[in-house]
């Protein structure tokens, strides 16, 4: 396979890793695909012992535009229950894998884009960047963990705000209510992740693995949260209202919700 077809480039910076989202014609939208090539190269990542700090970032201007949608065919709750376990194969790696995770981030990090984004340990955002929720177009709730770590990022108030009211955030906003760490011109994400990279990596890396370990521990385990968030994702699969947000979602109109 050519290094354009594949779904998830590695790339290596000395001791930093470099992961891109690699599906540009679909802005990088967690297809079968390349959710698993992400799994598969993050948990490689993680193992090996010359690898010291990641960056994760997408192709072509856009960090990640979210679920593929067009794959989400309403059904039984546990074939959404399914669908979601699979992700979070994914968050677990990033909140509990021993290595520090920075995501840079460009365009678009939207629905379980965002959720990808809150899951790093550090965000950098061009200030021309945006972040929005996006599940409640579709009749969804947020997954990929992001219930657990955007409250922890951004507090309850703020999480709210993007779940409810649909808000998209830039990058400037992002940084001011803590969803982003780091701020750089459009353009320059990767670059602003990579100096941040290089100097963790040159830091205490047993040292930070333990302090990850610790830190997702609050304020709820992952593991205690993550089977609810599955178990609620895979009634909504199975409801009415999904099945009009994606059909309106592929149709470019406003779907019409009945609450069922």
């Amino acid at each position: 396979m050519n290094a354009a077809a594949e779904p998830v480039l590695l790339a290596r910076r000395d001791a930093v890793a470099v992961l891109t989202l690699n599906a540009p014609d679909r802005r990088n939208a967690l297809t079968g695909p390349l959710r698993e090539a992400l799994h598969d190269r993050l948990a490689s990542a993680m193992a090996d012992e010359t690898v010291r700090a990641i960056v994760m970032t997408g192709a072509a201007g856009t960090f990640c535009a979210g679920g593929d949608v067009a794959a989400m065919e309403p059904g039984a709750a546990l074939q959404g229950r399914a669908r979601v376990e699979r992700l979070q194969r994914i968050v677990r790696l990033l909140v509990g894998g021993p290595k520090v995770v920075i995501a840079a981030v460009e365009g678009h990090a939207a629905g379980a884009g965002l959720g990808l984004a809150a899951a790093c340990d550090v965000v950098v955002a061009a200030h021309s960047a945006r972040f929005t929720s996006a599940f409640g177009r579709i009749g969804l709730m947020p997954d990929m963990g992001a219930l657990w770590t955007l409250p922890w990022r951004i507090g309850l108030g703020a999480t709210r705000r993007l779940v409810f009211c649909g808000e998209t955030l830039d990058g400037t906003e992002a940084a001011r209510i803590g969803l982003a760490d780091f701020t750089c011109d459009p353009g320059a994400a990767l670059e602003t992740a990579l100096d941040r990279a290089r100097a963790i990596a040159a830091g205490p890396s047993a040292a930070f693995a333990l302090a990850k370990t610790m830190l997702a521990r609050h304020p709820v385990a992952l593991d205690a949260f993550l089977p609810s968030e599955a178990d609620g994702q895979g009634l909504l699969f199975a409801s009415e209202d999904f099945a009009e947000g994606r059909t309106a979602f592929l149709e470019k109109r406003t779907p019409v919700f009945k609450g069922r």
